[in-house]
């Protein structure tokens, strides 16, 4: 633009105006005394209740989507569990959706607002599902559409998952604008919103989070309506948190107080998210600890000032799963109950199967998202991209997966296991990213951070005081 410094500097460091700009968001306006800002007051002010926001997602043929009962697999995790084990696991179909995953629930309502406050267009920073929301919803509204995709490595090599994602982006009429890994992503997303005046379709923007609340809301009846009580287990794939915190907030709204939220997410220890010649190196995009962890104890490292994904507020567990479970599990559920879906869901499958071997069978899971399969989503494609890549490929124990180095598919489905992460250590790691100063925090910034942790105040300070040790 003329006269403006687009370096990645000063384009980064004007987020906040471009933010107001191309959202119509003012974030001063939540920040509170200190460290502390207003997020329950945020998300109030999207401004519709969960009745209109599932009447504007049924204009745009979005929600309602199918609860299954996947009753093989209960009968394998009873199997597994033996005598008295076996909760019953069910997921919800979100499939079903005009893009195929529960993002277009996020986008319908974004969409909805550029379309009401008068934007030409929308664009959103994605790995690829969100992507295809964003542009389906676009199309339906008459908006003009760009996508700003990590796509492949220094070497231009994509992975077939990625290529799929990109391919339904551009099918349903976005400009898709192609990006090799590293910091650039989220510049050169607030520098096309600069330059083009466009409505910023952010998965982080209150809007998208509440559009998810539908989903966690349907569950909780469905489940009412079928078995005449809550679930008591939601299996939710984390990656940058908006799918917890939106079904989270959902669940709560339909008022499942006692409903368990728990986190799911790849282990890919060892592999650095934003480095080329790791990129090629995980068989996931989605769904993975590279994207679950960091956003969880620092979720404000995205295109927005206030990220309004905060799933640490939610989250009673987080599990992990790795990476050939994922792969079993997704050739499990075609083979055992005849439903074909993509890989994101699946990781929350995974842990649903060793979860639901470990409680009473009248126990309920709701694994709440599938996902549309495509070419490069199934395994094949994804398995023999990292073989090619130099990745051992092999059935035995997963425990002794390495990320980068290989993938071990379980010998059988006893072999998937469940595995805690340490939830104190996150909440540590977020306490440390919040109070960097070293004084004393007021009552509001004290409670501030007890809500970010997922916590009692009495329980922050005990934390914050165990990170002077």
């Amino acid at each position: 633009m003329p006269g403006k410094d687009m370096s990645y500097a000063a384009v980064m460091g004007r987020r906040s105006e471009i933010m107001l700009s191309a959202v119509g968001i003012d974030y001063d306006k939540y920040e509170l005394e200190g460290v502390a800002f207003d997020y329950e007051k945020m998300m109030s002010d999207v401004g519709y209740s969960i009745d209109e926001i599932k009447a504007i997602q049924k204009s745009m043929d979005v929600g309602n989507t199918p609860l299954l009962e996947l009753k093989n697999f209960t009968a394998l995790a009873a199997k597994i569990g033996g005598p008295g084990k076996g909760a019953r696991i069910f997921v919800k179909d979100e499939a079903c959706n005009p893009s195929g995953s529960f993002k277009a629930r996020r986008a319908a309502l974004a969409v909805h607002e550029a379309k009401k406050l008068g934007y030409k267009g929308v664009i959103a920073a994605t790995s690829g599902n969100y992507g295809a929301a964003v542009a389906c919803m676009a199309a339906k509204l008459g908006l003009k559409c760009i996508i700003v995709q990590e796509c492949y490595d220094s070497k231009f090599v994509g992975q077939p998952e990625i290529l799929e994602k990109q391919r339904a982006c551009e099918a349903l009429g976005a400009e898709v604008v192609q990006m090799t890994v590293g910091p650039e992503l989220f510049y050169e997303d607030l520098r096309l919103l600069e330059v083009t005046g466009f409505y910023n379709a952010s998965l982080y923007v209150p809007a998208a989070i509440a559009g998810v609340e539908t989903l966690g809301y349907e569950i909780v009846e469905q489940t009412r309506a079928r078995l005449g009580k809550d679930p008591d287990y939601v299996l939710v794939t984390n990656a940058g948190g908006g799918n917890l915190t939106g079904t989270a907030r959902g669940v709560k709204k339909a008022g499942a107080k006692d409903t368990k939220i728990y986190a799911v997410s790849v282990d890919l220890s060892g592999l650095h998210m934003a480095s080329d010649s790791d990129f090629n190196r995980k068989s996931f995009t989605t769904g993975h600890t590279g994207f679950g962890i960091p956003f969880t104890t620092l979720p404000d490292r995205c295109d927005v000032p206030r990220n309004a994904a905060r799933p640490l507020r939610y989250i009673d567990e987080y599990l992990l799963v790795k990476q050939g479970e994922v792969f079993y599990v997704t050739e499990m559920l075609a083979a055992l109950e005849g439903i074909e879906r993509g890989p994101a869901g699946n990781t929350s499958l995974a842990a649903a199967v060793a979860l639901a071997s470990t409680l009473p069978e009248d126990n309920v899971i709701v694994v709440q998202e599938t996902e549309y399969t495509g070419a490069g989503k199934h395994p094949m494609p994804q398995l023999t991209f990292a073989r090619q890549n130099g990745i051992e490929i092999k059935f035995g124990d997963p425990d002794d997966d390495v990320p980068g180095k290989n993938i071990i598919l379980p010998s059988d489905p006893s072999k998937i296991k469940l595995r805690f992460n340490d939830m104190k250590r996150l909440r540590l790691s977020n306490l440390r990213n919040i109070a960097k100063e070293d004084r004393e925090y007021s009552a509001v910034e004290l409670q501030y951070m007890a809500d970010e942790a997922g916590v009692t105040v009495d329980e922050a300070k005990e934390l914050l005081a165990e990170l002077k040790k």
